[in-house]
Formats: structure tokens, sequence, C-alpha cells
């Protein structure tokens, strides 16, 4: 007996993909920089010290005098010989006058004027102590600096982005099919 057989042929269907990656570029272009720092504003204000020393009285302690210092010292020296001298002549004159009464004036006048007056060795430290005069004033800094701020003018650059996207082509290679047969 024959029976009759069911004969089935199938083909499997067959995708091709055709593939294009994306393509992506990123690039970051550095930042253009403009910094400035201005300098600082600076002022200095001096005194300056003083010194002064004076010496006048050390020089005159050491017989150093001025030509009207030592000017000045002989007048009153001399008018002080001359006023002891007046008085000399007049007590001598007195004397003379007086000679009547007794004595030798004469005598006691050449005694006196003949002896030579004793000149005393003192011992003197020149210059002496305490006569230079030093005065010192000090001088005086006065400074101000007013910082500056820095300029900064400085521009950041966005980055360049490019993107392709991807594609993705399916196109078929074998279509499916499937095939029916009797066999009788």
């Amino acid at each position: 007996m024959n029976i009759p057989k069911l004969q089935i042929q199938s083909t499997h269907a067959q995708i091709g993909l055709d593939i294009q990656k994306p393509v992506q570029q990123i690039e970051q272009p550095q930042a253009n920089l403009d910094l400035q720092q201005p300098q600082a504003k600076m002022s200095i204000q001096t005194t300056k010290s003083k010194l002064t020393i004076d010496s006048y009285d050390a020089r005159e302690s050491m017989d150093y005098k001025t030509s009207m210092s030592r000017t000045r010292e002989i007048a009153q020296q001399s008018q002080q010989e001359l006023l002891e001298g007046i008085a000399r002549r007049a007590q001598e004159g007195q004397e003379l006058m007086q000679i009547e009464n007794g004595g030798n004036p004469i005598v006691e006048h050449a005694k006196r004027s003949g002896r030579q007056p004793y000149s005393s060795l003192n011992i003197k430290f020149i210059p002496q102590a305490g006569t230079v005069k030093v005065n010192f004033e000090p001088g005086t800094v006065d400074i101000q600096i007013e910082p500056q701020k820095v300029i900064n003018n400085s521009t950041i650059n966005k980055p360049i982005h490019q993107y392709t996207p991807g594609k993705v082509m399916v196109e078929m290679l074998q279509y499916p099919s499937l095939k029916i047969d009797w066999l009788v």
C-alpha cells in the first residue's frame, strides 16, 4: 500500500547587515590666556636724620678760639690790667704823698715790682668733659603700598565636537522559503 507522504523543504532566511560605525571627534582648544599683573603702587617718604655736634666749648677749652672770641678775651684782660695798673699807681702815689709818716715807700715799691709771682702747676684735661654737645634726631620712613588687582581677560574655547552617526543597512541575502510536496 502506498501511503502518501508529506515532504517539506524549508530555506532559512539570511539577513545581511552593512554597518558603518559612528565617528566622533572631540577637540578641546586651549584657552586664550590674557593675564596682566600691574605693579603695585609704592610711595616712600623719608625725613633725614639730623646729627649736630657742637664742639665750640671744647675748642675754647683747648685754647683754639675764634678771632672774635680771642679779641674779646684780650680786650677784657687789657681792661682788667689797666684798672689794676691805675689802682696800683694810685696806691703808690698815696704812699709817696704820706712819706712823712715814716717808712720807706720807695724800697717797698721796688720789692713789690721786682718779685715774680709764682705760677701754679695745675693739671688740666683738655678738652674738658661734657664740652662737646651731641644732638641726634632720628629720621623717619613712611612706606605706602597699594596692591593692584590682576586683570584677567582670558577666554575659554568651546570644545570642537564632530559626530557622524553610524548607519546600519539591512538587506535580505536569502529569502525564506517553504516547499511542501505530496508524494504519492
